[in-house]
């Protein structure tokens, strides 16, 4: 399931440590003239860790009920000690919350909001297959209209947007059906967006809001002129809302084919890394459903679908006979989760990547989490450069 990093989502402030070794040299080493003084200390930055972790059977369903001993955390191979595990579940697990409880399975009983983002990304105009891509973003928009139907639930925000050359936002986070219906058809047709104006930017009391954090109007326009900008746009601003939010990426993927007789994915050095970066950092998840037609042979950037889902720890859907299906497995999965904290130390100042491995001891379960989360100001600048 999904393990997510969130060190600013949750506005936790860092705790900053400083530390004092004394190396046992020390007393002779100052018995020596001339001789500079040893190092006195290291300044270390012990930051609280949040991991959103997805629990489920080999069948897609939620396991509740798990505590600290049922989790494995690592960090660069060395397990952590967690400080704490709580489980979130929306209203259909609360509802069968007492049976739960007779089993001796806690689970919190403060429904959790989900929140999923419905991104079309746009590829028709530059495709030799626009037919065929034409033919598959309608029916994800019918099928998407149903999901709504369906399965959006009334503690459920949703918000739908699209990518062609720009990055356009057809409707901000929202429970009305009617508003997401209405959004995905013109997301599908690529109709032009006219609601990042400030006069049409919702105010803070009225709920969560992507569009409160994007560029206005224009300037929109200027900040995503590539997919990876508007992904990074979009994920800082939903980076503002303290939650686990789910991107669902119509799509036959994008990136870079190495030239050549064997031709193959890789990532595009220039934009891939900071995109992945900003994905994290603001605690979304990205699930990828394939635009390309089942049955068919598989496509080339099938890899960068599924290489953009690992990463986020989402999930690549692809070879479906209906969008309606893997949909429904979205949002099946994001029934509940689990939080999870422990602290962790790096150097003052210092920048990298992280890696990180969540698992649990039921080999049975499965764990869908990120590979790592990036950190120090390198990870800062990645997200001030997407807010602009």
């Amino acid at each position: 399931m999904l393990a997510t990093l969130r060190w600013t989502v949750l506005g936790l402030a860092a705790l900053v440590a400083t530390l004092v070794a004394m190396g046992p040299g020390m007393a002779a080493a100052q018995d020596k003239p001339g001789e500079p003084p040893p190092r006195f200390g290291e300044r270390i930055e012990v930051r609280e860790v949040l991991l959103d972790a997805l629990v489920t059977d080999p069948r897609g369903h939620v396991i509740v009920g798990l505590g600290k001993n049922d989790f494995v955390v690592r960090e660069n191979g060395k397990p952590v000690d967690l400080t704490g595990v709580t489980f979130y579940s929306n209203r259909r697990l609360l509802a069968g919350s007492d049976a739960l409880a007779k089993k001796g399975m806690s689970i919190d009983q403060v429904p959790e909001d989900r929140y999923f983002i419905l991104f079309w990304n746009d590829q028709k105009a530059n495709s030799a297959d626009a037919p065929v891509l034409l033919a598959q973003q309608v029916e994800g928009g019918r099928r998407a209209r149903e999901w709504v139907d369906r399965e959006v639930l009334p503690n459920d925000w949703v918000a739908v947007v699209s990518y062609d050359v720009k990055l356009k936002v057809h409707q901000d986070f929202t429970h009305d059906h009617q508003l997401l219906t209405a959004a995905i058809d013109d997301a599908v047709k690529g109709k032009e967006a006219e609601t990042n104006w400030p006069s049409r930017i919702p105010s803070p009391a009225s709920g969560p809001s992507l569009l409160a954090g994007l560029p206005r109007g224009n300037d929109l326009r200027e900040r995503s002129k590539t997919i990876y900008d508007g992904l990074q746009v979009l994920a800082h601003a939903a980076g503002a809302i303290p939650a686990r939010k789910n991107l669902v990426l119509f799509s036959t993927g994008f990136g870079w084919i190495t030239p050549g007789p064997f031709r193959q994915y890789e990532p595009d050095p220039r934009y891939y890394a900071p995109t992945v970066a900003a994905i994290n950092t603001a605690d979304v998840a990205v699930y990828t459903l394939d635009l390309w037609p089942a049955g068919q042979t598989q496509h080339l950037m099938a890899d960068a679908l599924n290489q953009l889902a690992t990463d986020t720890g989402g999930r690549y859907l692809f070879n479906f006979t209906n969008f309606l299906t893997a949909l429904e497995q979205v949002s099946t999965e994001n029934n509940g989760y689990y939080l999870l904290s422990y602290r962790s130390e790096h150097p003052a100042g210092s920048s990298g990547f992280q890696s990180v491995e969540v698992k649990t001891a039921n080999p049975e379960f499965r764990v869908k989490a990120r590979k790592g989360y990036s950190y120090g100001p390198a990870a800062a600048s990645v997200a001030a450069k997407a807010g602009g």
